[in-house]
């Protein structure tokens, strides 16, 4: 028998057993020859035509699961990347809603980035798929039917933290009663509550942060300050984190690597930018994260606001980096290029500080080399200026800080243990 030509007949017999079945039977009937189906080439019965359109069935692979999640996403931290990587676990293709200013202000308080920068940040991360802009902050039926049926959505991912609205309802409520809602685990020891909080805490005077143009992070940090034991949930990293959110391979034997290195405090969309640029002047991007000592020597003592682990996650979550040096020496010498093979050393041109000129050059090496290249940074934003826009609004997150302090309290005192992370 020639499997390929009759290849409809095996089709049908597959995916239509009952119907092959009953045209069988019905063929027997009729008096034709079932042998036709064993394979001898009889002609075709009259009444099934060349275009009968079940036999001609392809065999389609699994329907892929689209999932969605929202959030503020407002001064990304590693937080909100293991929530999108666990997301994206439950699915396929994963669909990230970023809530609009408006709706922030309404729900939260005012949002430090600007959305352009959040959209920067949740596009920037390796597990997204597709974002949604100006998402509502509330699932909506109209809007719950809009991810169903234009975005083909299947299900609807939160964490196991409450999401509640001015009113005291869930946000979510529509989702679990049309049963298309899943839980996460939420990423203890970090939020931007917590991140606001830290650089609240470095303020001396209520009245340095009047004038924005006055207000700087250098010096001191005040008596009174919080201290990073007071924090209600401490960040414990572990081997298998820095696993889930490594890509977990090596450069090619003759890729080209490009190295950057830097704090990477405070996670933002420059950084997302210039790690996209570096990352397009060859096959493989080597980031280099400063130690938090190496960091407080070049910044000062309030720098870093995210310690070394923090910072390596963030990193480690951006699409264009394929891998980390978890605290990089300050200065980038021959036996470093040699060890990890690298083509070519590049440093933005927006930074904290000026690191390119003077004594303690740390590029001074691949200049020699002829390996250095200065690009041109596509943002003008730094963590300090970051920083800046809470501090130079801070009664308004000190209010927004309380509120949300209290829902932490909370959650922590009720909080019981969830599979997964």
């Amino acid at each position: 028998m020639d499997y390929e030509s009759n290849s409809w007949i095996w089709e049908g017999v597959y995916y239509y057993p009952h119907l092959f079945g009953g045209l069988m039977l019905t063929a027997a009937l009729l008096g034709l020859s079932t042998s036709y189906f064993s394979g001898v080439g009889v002609p075709s019965l009259p009444f099934l035509g060349s275009d009968f359109g079940i036999f001609h069935k392809k065999k389609h692979g699994k329907k892929r699961i689209r999932v969605y999640m929202d959030g503020c996403f407002d001064l990304m931290h590693y937080g909100h990347a293991n929530a999108l990587r666990q997301a994206k676990a439950l699915g396929d293709e994963l669909v990230v809603g970023v809530v609009s200013d408006e709706e922030i202000i309404a729900n939260k308080g005012p949002p430090v980035l600007s959305m352009e920068e959040r959209l920067a940040l949740v596009s920037g991360l390796k597990w997204v798929d597709e974002v949604i802009a100006n998402a509502p902050y509330e699932i909506t039926e109209k809007f719950m039917d809009s991810l169903f049926n234009e975005h083909k959505i299947d299900y609807i991912i939160h964490g196991d933290d409450p999401c509640l609205l001015p009113d005291g309802t869930d946000a979510y409520a529509l989702a679990k009663k049309a049963g298309r809602y899943k839980q996460i685990k939420r990423t203890e020891g970090v939020s931007s509550t917590d991140i606001v909080g830290r650089i609240l805490s470095y303020v001396r005077e209520v009245k340095d942060c009047q004038d924005l143009n006055g207000t700087s992070l250098h010096g001191e940090p005040h008596k009174e300050s919080e201290s990073k034991g007071a924090q209600i949930s401490q960040f414990l990293p572990t081997s298998r984190r820095i696993v889930q959110f490594s890509n977990g391979k090596g450069p090619a034997p003759n890729a080209r690597i490009v190295y950057i290195d830097g704090a990477f405090d405070l996670f933002h969309a420059g950084h997302v930018e210039i790690l996209r640029s570096a990352r397009q002047l060859g096959d493989f991007l080597l980031v280099g994260i400063h130690t938090d000592q190496t960091v407080s020597e070049n910044r000062g003592n309030q720098y870093p606001i995210m310690h070394l682990h923090e910072r390596s996650l963030s990193v480690l979550a951006c699409r264009y980096v394929d891998e980390v040096i978890i605290g990089a020496p300050w200065e980038v010498t021959k036996d470093m290029i040699t060890t990890f093979n690298i083509s070519l050393v590049v440093h933005g041109t927006v930074a904290e500080n000026n690191s390119l000129t003077g004594e303690n050059d740390p590029f001074e090496v691949p200049k020699s080399m002829g390996i250095f290249r200065l690009l041109e940074s596509p943002k003008n934003i730094t963590t300090t200026s970051v920083a800046e826009r809470i501090i130079a609004n801070h009664e308004a997150y000190m209010k927004r800080n309380a509120k949300k302090a209290e829902s932490e309290k909370k959650y922590y005192a009720e909080k019981m243990y969830v599979s997964g992370d």
